[in-house]
């Protein structure tokens, strides 16, 4: 299923991905640092998205409390909740 997420305190303005059984698929991010938001697409690539959430969340950049990881990692978690553990704020 396709996902758009709009993050929150990081310089990326959206976040778009896909979950596939499971697996994160297909990450984009738009706006913020290409090169970064380009390789952290590639590397979750084919991850379990939990697995994913478990590594990203909490990482913080410079002095904010987040960072485009973590707001994939928060991205993810809205998307599991919304299919079927709770209640998520999501575009799809």
């Amino acid at each position: 299923m396709k996902y758009s997420f709009e993050p929150r305190g990081v310089c990326s303005q959206r976040i778009d991905f896909q979950i596939e059984d499971g697996l994160v698929q297909d990450v984009a991010f738009y706006g913020g640092c290409n090169g970064n938001a380009q390789g952290i697409g590639r590397l979750v690539a084919g991850m379990p998205a939990r697995e994913v959430i478990k590594r990203l969340s909490g990482i913080q950049c410079g002095g904010k409390p987040t960072s485009c990881p973590d707001q994939l990692a928060a991205a993810l978690r809205a998307a599991l909740e919304r299919d079927g553990e709770g209640a998520a704020v999501l575009h799809t």
